[in-house]
């Protein structure tokens, strides 16, 4: 049944077998059995690609109806046993509603589980991920996903933070090319540079060295620094922001070790996907996200 979701999920037995870490004949030939135990074809192969017939999309709902199940009790069963635990890692003070509606959703679905939270500051976006610190980080991309699977949860467009007394504050938007001879927020040495290079506008910059929000709201303040954050968050009244209409959004994301099968982890995916699909979702992590 994993095997067929992910295939159905993919539609691309190449990349499916990836995701499911194994090569992909004998991904075909699960699938090719299981066809054969159901009596119908579940997909249909051609040069175009692979699509889903009728009674494919019929098994994918009850594939994971079943799925759900197991995972469930599975938990429960170790949470019997005083055993289920899972560390979440969360970039920045995240304020979002949306991380509430997901804690109460993933606690309402597993009332026995001890749930860990390690709050991490903005040098490292995987939120301990490759130290194994943690199971599952919520945080922002983009960054290294060598060895790790990640699924976006939602696109937040990006903007300038600048102090209120600044000439371009009182612009309805900008573009990088106009904050060219400014300073900007750097991380310290050896932290992800795809992470740093997405928060330097794509380009090499100078600037101080920051760890946590505060410093970066500090530097804007004090020295005039250039900060960029996702939109829609509020900041104090003497900082404005300023969108930024030339730079990529920045993706809110769950993120787990590539090839972890731990259904605490596949249910916190689940839930995370639908809480922050929910209407008028707000924005989330760091309330004040920097380059």
């Amino acid at each position: 049944m994993r095997y067929f979701v992910a295939v159905a999920e993919e539609l691309h037995f190449g990349r499916a077998a990836a995701r499911l870490q194994m090569s992909q004949p004998p991904l075909s030939r699960a699938i090719r059995r299981l066809e054969a135990e159901v009596g119908a074809a579940l997909f249909t192969r051609s040069s175009a690609g692979v699509t889903m017939t009728s009674a494919g999309v019929v098994l994918l709902e009850e594939a994971r109806a079943l799925l759900d199940q197991a995972d469930r009790a599975f938990v429960r069963v170790a949470a019997a046993a005083g055993a289920a635990t899972i560390t979440v890692g969360i970039l920045g003070d995240n304020t979002d509603r949306g991380i509430t509606r997901l804690a109460g959703a993933y606690r309402r679905r597993h009332p026995g589980i001890d749930i860990l939270v390690r709050d991490t500051d903005l040098t490292d976006p995987t939120c301990g991920l490759r130290a194994g610190l943690v199971d599952v980080a919520l945080t922002r991309a983009p960054f290294d996903e060598t060895a790790l699977t990640v699924r976006e949860l939602r696109a937040d467009p990006v903007g300038a933070v600048l102090r209120a007394n600044d000439p371009l504050a009182h612009r309805d938007h900008l573009r990088l090319a106009d904050l060219a001879d400014r300073r900007w927020f750097q991380f310290p040495p050896g932290s992800d540079p795809i992470w740093q290079s997405y928060w330097n506008g794509g380009k090499p910059r100078e600037g101080p060295v920051v760890r946590v929000v505060q410093e970066c709201l500090q530097a804007v303040l004090w020295n005039g620094t250039v900060g960029i954050t996702p939109l829609g968050h509020d900041l104090p009244g003497d900082l404005a922001v300023v969108p930024l209409i030339d730079m990529a959004p920045s993706r809110v994301v769950v993120a787990w070790n590539e090839g972890d099968t731990n259904p605490l982890i596949r249910s916190f995916v689940q839930v995370a996907t639908a809480a922050y699909h929910e209407p008028a979702a707000e924005t989330l992590t760091p309330r004040f996200a920097q380059a």
